[in-house]
Parts: structure tokens; sequence; C-alpha cells
């Protein structure tokens, strides 16, 4: 197995709130350490609840936020440079919201030109072929380039997202909900042309999204963040058919399906943990019908249930680890 992207015990903590004296008042763990490998040309999904932190973890591996522990490798090479740039050339991110994503104030031939400049000090003949090949792979006119953003419709605009990152010659890809704010005809062009994209240029995709049918569908392997920590992963087509942490399970019967009834898969009033005053133990537990008093004394770690499936759980479903 080549390795892509490893992560070691990466996290992040923010401070919240300042005193007089510039002291931070409290902390939240948004990511817990996590410890990841993405292997080349596969598909990791991520899925979690909003706040589970997903996004978090996306902009450390970027170089948006600077990871308050752990260590970050792309193909064996440490990145422990914070210069943006240098995260540039290797991995990108393709934003969730296509047009906002793009300046409002440069044409397209300038946005796709930046990271050409910037990153690689391309000449202008070079930088002139290169876009036009990246376009043709995107199945976007040339005439295009001197148009700006707010002229594009959704799906044309993701387009425009995903030939910039590509752009930086990079060979992982972020994909931060790419296609949910696009129509559900939109998204199947755009999930096809990913698909293809990968296998043309031998990509490495994160996949971010709420969305569980389609992260089921374009996925690998599949992580699934609950409260900043990773609690499961595994093989797509195991993950949510046979799920072994109890998390796992409450997500899948909560996504919609048609011909079951609408149902709410937990009892009303259910709330999340407190980010500023975490619980012991498993963050799950409360929410979590097989709990025990380990489960509330004890934080579970990450261990294999059986095949290539993991799990942060004491009683995982389908078996007990003790």
């Amino acid at each position: 197995m080549t390795e892509a992207l490893k992560l070691t015990d990466l996290s992040k903590t923010f401070a919240v709130g300042r005193s007089l004296f510039g002291r931070a008042k409290g902390s939240v763990k948004a990511v817990h350490p996590v410890s990841l490998t993405v292997r080349k040309g596969e598909t990791l999904g991520i899925v979690g609840e909003s706040g589970c932190g997903k996004s978090t973890l996306a902009r450390m591996l970027v170089g948006l936020l600077e990871p308050t522990t752990g260590s970050i490798e792309i193909e064996g090479e440490a990145l422990d440079n914070a210069d943006p740039a240098v995260f540039g050339k290797r991995i990108q991110y393709v934003f969730q919201d296509p047009i906002s994503s793009l300046n409002p104030r440069k044409t397209i031939r300038q946005v796709m030109e930046a990271p050409l400049k910037r990153l690689h000090g391309m000449p202008a003949p070079e930088r002139a072929r290169r876009i036009a090949e990246i376009f043709d792979s995107v199945n976007l006119r040339e005439e295009f380039l001197d148009r700006y953003p707010h002229e594009f419709s959704g799906g044309q605009a993701q387009r425009i997202g995903i030939a910039r990152a590509l752009a930086a010659n990079a060979r992982i890809l972020i994909l931060d909900e790419p296609v949910s704010a696009l129509d559900v005809s939109v998204q199947a062009q755009i999930l096809n042309l990913l698909a293809d994209l990968r296998r043309a240029f031998d990509l490495t995709y994160l996949f971010i999204s709420h969305d569980l049918a389609v992260v089921e569908a374009v996925s690998d392997r599949i992580v699934v963040l609950y409260f900043g920590s990773v609690v499961e992963v595994g093989p797509a087509e195991q993950v949510f058919a046979n799920p072994r942490h109890p998390y796992t399970r409450l997500l899948a019967d909560s996504a919609p399906v048609v011909g079951r009834p609408l149902t709410a898969p937990e009892a009303k009033g259910t709330e999340l943990p407190d980010p500023l005053n975490p619980p012991p133990g498993c963050a799950f537990a409360a929410r979590c019908p097989r709990a025990s008093d380990r489960c509330r004394a004890e934080t579970p770690a990450l261990g294999p249930v059986g095949g290539e499936t993991e799990v942060a759980c004491f009683h995982p479903l389908g078996g007990d680890t003790g």
C-alpha cells in the first residue's frame, strides 16, 4: 500500500474568551488526536453531524489552520512548514459554495493563473497552455476564462473550483461538501466528473459530506467522526450496511429512505455534549442505548473489530470487545 497522506495524533484546540490580561478563559477541543492513513488513489469519505470537526480537520490538512498537536505527512514527507504554499503544491481544497469561493472582482483567467504564478512560477505561454488543458479536462469552454464568477451557474462554478485545484498540480483534493449546493441532476454530473478526474490524474480524495448516500457511493473507505473523535473506520460497503459503532447506526437510521416513514431515531430532547464542559468517558454515552458504567468513566480507543473495520467502542454492535 502506498501512503498518500498520513496523520499522526493531529488535533486542534481553540481558546474561548479572553480575560482582562489576555488569557484564555477556556478552550474547546474541536478535533481530538486523530491518526489516519489515506491510501494513494482512494476516496476516503468523512461523515458526522454538524460540529463534529470535519471542516476543522480539512482546514488543518491544507494549511489554513495550524494543528495544536500532531503531524501531517504527504507521500512520506512531513509538512511542518506553516507556509500555505508548501501545502498548496501537494494538497488542494474544493469548497462547498462554488460561487462565494471565487473572487468576484477577478476574471476566471485571473483566478486560474494565481496558483500557476505563485506556486509554480510559470511564464505566460505555459500558463495559457496549462489552463487550456485543465479546462478541457473539466468540460468547460475557453471562452469562459474572460468572464466573472457571477456569470456562471452553480455547476459551472464548481467545475471552475475543481479546475483551480487541479491547476496547482496537487495530487490530493479535499472535497468539502462539493455537491450539497447543487441540484440533484448537476450533483450526478459533478460526481461523475470527479470519478473521471481521479482516474485520469491519479488523484486521492478526502470527501466530506452529510449526505450518507453520496459518501457511500463515491468512497472506498469511510471515517465517522463524533465530537471531534474518530469512532469508526471501515470499507464503505460495510460501514453503513453493517455498522459497528452505535453512533454510525444512528447516522444510518437518520438518513431518509424512499418508502420508509420519517421517524426520529432518538428520544425527543436528546442533546449533544457541551464542548466547554465535555463529559468523562465516551462522549456518545449519554445517547447510547448500550452504554455501561465503564463507558461513562473511560474513553474507548480505536481498535479492530474484524476485517478492515476499526471502532472506538467498548460494546460494538455485532460483538463485544470486553
